[in-house]
C-alpha cells in the first residue's frame, strides 16, 4: 500500500509539473507599417522594404538586395536627421528582414563574404572579425526577436529598449564542448543586436561593402551608424522565452528532486552573460524542487534598467534539489573556488535565494567553527574513524567559513527554521520517494556503525534529503540557528504572505506563505525586510522584484536608490 501511494503521489507531482507553460514561443511573419514621408531617401527605404519583403521567399537574394537598399537608405537618413523615428523604424526593420532572408535561404556570410545583387549595384556583406571563438557568427542561427509572440507564466511582461539596429535570438548551432570550463550554458540562447554598417565608396569590383557588428546590449548602452551615436536597440525577453520553450527545464526538476544521484552532473554555477570584470556578479539560487527558469520573471525586469546593467551581470547555481542542502551548499563552495580562477572578482558578489536557495546562501555567510560537527558527534575530528572519502565529506558539510567574496545576501522566502510542510504527510511521502545518491547512503552507513561503536555520538535514524533538512526538528536546523551570521555582511529578507492574516511569532494562526511561516523566514539583524502579498513564489512578486532591484541600486550606490 505504501508503495502505491508512493506511485501515485509521484505521478500526481509530474502531472503538476506539467499543467502550466514556463514559456510559450511562435513565429510570425511581421507587417512594415510606414509613415507616409514626403522625404525622397526615405520614400525610397519603403519602397525597397515593401519590394524585398515580397521577393523574400521567392527570390531570395534579390529580396537580400533590395533589403539592404532599404537599410542603406534609411541610414542615410538618420546621418541627416538622427531623431528621424520613421527612418530609425525603416532601418531596424530592413535589417531585421535581412537575417531572415539569410535564415531562411541558408546564406552563408560568416565563414566568407556573400555578393548581393542589388539595383543600385552589388553589396559585398560580411561581418568583424570576432576577437574571440565562441563570437564566431557562423556557431549560431539568427532569427530576428521582431517575428516571435512569446508568452507563458514566467513571460507575462515584454522587456525591450527602443534604439538602433535588429534585435535577434542566437541560438547554438551545437552544445558547447567547454560549457563546464567556461561555467555556460550548453547550448547558447543569447539575446544580440545586429548593426549594417555601409562603407562609403566602392570596390575594384564595382561592390559596396556591408559590415555586420553584432552588439550584445547587455555590454554597451550605445551604437555608431555613420558617424552618429545613437541608443542600441534591445529585446531582453525572447532570448529567455525561446530558451526556456526549446530546453523545457521543466521537465528535470521533480527528477532531479527524486534521483539526485542521477543528475549529480548538473550541479554548477553558470553565466547568463559575458563575463565583465568591472561588474558586480549576482549569483541566483533556485529552491526545492525548482531550477533556474524560476528566476526568469525577476531577470527579466531586472535587465530593463539601464543602471543594472551597467553595474551587474547574472549567474546561477543549480543543483539537484534532492540532495541534503548542507552537502548543495558544499558544492556550491567548490563551484565558486572553480569559477574564481577561470573569472577573478574584482568586486564583492550579491547573492540571492528563494527558499532552499535561502539557506544554501545563509551557509555562505557563516563561520560554523566545529558547533555543527561537535553538536552532531561530540567529538572533534581528529577522533572520528571514517574513511577519507566519508571524513572529507562530512567536514565539508559541517565545517566551514563564510566567503569573503559575498558582500551583500538577499533572502527571499527562506525557511531559516523549517518549514512544517516538510513533517506533514506531504513531506513525509516526499523524503519516501528521494533516493539518496549511494555516495551519502555509505556515508550514513559508516556515521551507524561509528554509532554502535560510541554512545556519545547522536543517532542517525536515516541519511538526511533535502526534505528533511526543511523540518523544524532536524538536527542541522536546529543547529545552524544557534550559529550566528557573520558580522558585517548586510542581507535583507523578502516573504510573502497569501492575504489570510496571523500572527508573526508561532501563536496560531501564524503569517505565512502557505509553505514558510514569517517565524521561519524572519532573521534578526536583516539590513531591511519587505513581505510582499503573495503566495511561496515571492521572487516572481512585482513588489519584491522592486525590493530586489531597490537594494541592487543601494549595493551599487545609486543616488537616491530610486
Amino acid at each position: 500500500m505504501k508503495f502505491i501511494h508512493s506511485c501515485l503521489f509521484a505521478g500526481l507531482m509530474l502531472g503538476l509539473a506539467s499543467c502550466a507553460q514556463y514559456a510559450t514561443v511562435s513565429e510570425r511573419r511581421p507587417q512594415f507599417r510606414p509613415i507616409r514621408s514626403t522625404v525622397g531617401t526615405l520614400v525610397k527605404a519603403e519602397q525597397a522594404i515593401a519590394v524585398g519583403v515580397a521577393k523574400e521567399r521567392s527570390h531570395p537574394r534579390q529580396a537580400l538586395g533590395d533589403l539592404l537598399t532599404a537599410a542603406d537608405e534609411a541610414a542615410q537618413q538618420l546621418e541627416h536627421n538622427p531623431r528621424d523615428a520613421a527612418a530609425r523604424d525603416a532601418y531596424n526593420f530592413a535589417a531585421s528582414r535581412v537575417f531572415e532572408t539569410i535564415r531562411r535561404a541558408k546564406l552563408d556570410p560568416w565563414t566568407q563574404p556573400l555578393r548581393v545583387p542589388a539595383p543600385g549595384g552589388d553589396y559585398l556583406l560580411t561581418n568583424r572579425p570576432p576577437k574571440q571563438r565562441v563570437a564566431d557568427p557562423s556557431l549560431y542561427d539568427f532569427t530576428p526577436a521582431d517575428q516571435f509572440d512569446v508568452k507563458g507564466t514566467y513571460v507575462t511582461e515584454r522587456t525591450v529598449k527602443p534604439g538602433v539596429g535588429a534585435p535577434l535570438v542566437a541560438v547554438g548551432k551545437a552544445p558547447r564542448r567547454d560549457a563546464a570550463q567556461q561555467f555556460a550554458p550548453e547550448r547558447t540562447y543569447y539575446g544580440i543586436t545586429a548593426v549594417l554598417h555601409f562603407e562609403p565608396g566602392r570596390d575594384k569590383t564595382g561592390a559596396r561593402h556591408v559590415v555586420v557588428a553584432f552588439e550584445d546590449p547587455l555590454a554597451v548602452e550605445t551604437t555608431s551608424l555613420d558617424g552618429g551615436i545613437f541608443p542600441l536597440a534591445a529585446d531582453f525577453t525572447v532570448p529567455l522565452a525561446v530558451m526556456l520553450a526549446r530546453e523545457n527545464p521543466k521537465k528535470l526538476e521533480i527528477a532531479r528532486v527524486l534521483w539526485p544521484e542521477r543528475y549529480a552532473g548538473t550541479a554548477h554555477i553558470v553565466r547568463l552573460q559575458a563575463y565583465d570584470p568591472n561588474k558586480t556578479v549576482v549569483i541566483v539560487t533556485h529552491g526545492l524542487m525548482d531550477s533556474p527558469a524560476t528566476w526568469t520573471p525577476m531577470i527579466n525586469k531586472l535587465r530593463g534598467d539601464p543602471f543594472i546593467r551597467a553595474h551587474y551581470q547574472f549567474w546561477f547555481y543549480s543543483y539537484p534539489s534532492g540532495y541534503p542542502y548542507p552537502y548543495s551548499a558544499a558544492i556550491m563552495r567548490e563551484q565558486l573556488d572553480a569559477a574564481e580562477k577561470r573569472f577573478p572578482l574584482h568586486k564583492k558578489i550579491v547573492l540571492i535565494g528563494h527558499s532552499m536557495g535561502s539557506l544554501i546562501s545563509r551557509l555562505m555567510i557563516t563561520d560554523s567553527g566545529d558547533k555543527l560537527w561537535m553538536g552532531t558527534f561530540r567529538k572533534p575530528p581528529s577522533q572520528t574513524h571514517f574513511s577519507p572519502h566519508a571524513q572529507k565529506m562530512l567536514e565539508e558539510s559541517l565545517i566551514f567559513k563564510h566567503r569573503p567574496e559575498v558582500g551583500r545576501v538577499i533572502f527571499i522566502s527562506g525557511p531559516h527554521q523549517g518549514s512544517e510542510m516538510a513533517t506533514g504527510w506531504v513531506g513525509r511521502l516526499a523524503s519516501r520517494l528521494i533516493k539518496s545518491p549511494a555516495m551519502l547512503m555509505k556515508i550514513g552507513g559508516e556515521v551507524r556503525n561509528a554509532m554502535l561503536q560510541d554512545s556519545t555520538i547522536l543517532r542517525l535514524g536515516s541519511v538526511p534529503n533535502s526534505v528533511d533538512t526543511l523540518a523544524p526538528n532536524n538536527r542541522f536546523v536546529k543547529l545552524i540557528n544557534t550559529v550566528p551570521l557573520t558580522p558585517g555582511i548586510p542581507y535583507h529578507s523578502i516573504m510573502g504572505d497569501r492575504g489570510k492574516g496571523g500572527n508573526k511569532d508561532r501563536t496560531p494562526p501564524v503569517s505565512t506563505d502557505g509553505v514558510v511561516p514569517y517565524w521561519s523566514s524572519h532573521l534578526d539583524g536583516a539590513q531591511s525586510e519587505l513581505i510582499v502579498p503573495s503566495n511561496h513564489s515571492a521572487h516572481q512578486n512585482p513588489q519584491a522584484i522592486a525590493e530586489v532591484r531597490r537594494i541592487l541600486r543601494q549595493n551599487a550606490g545609486a543616488a537616491g536608490n530610486n
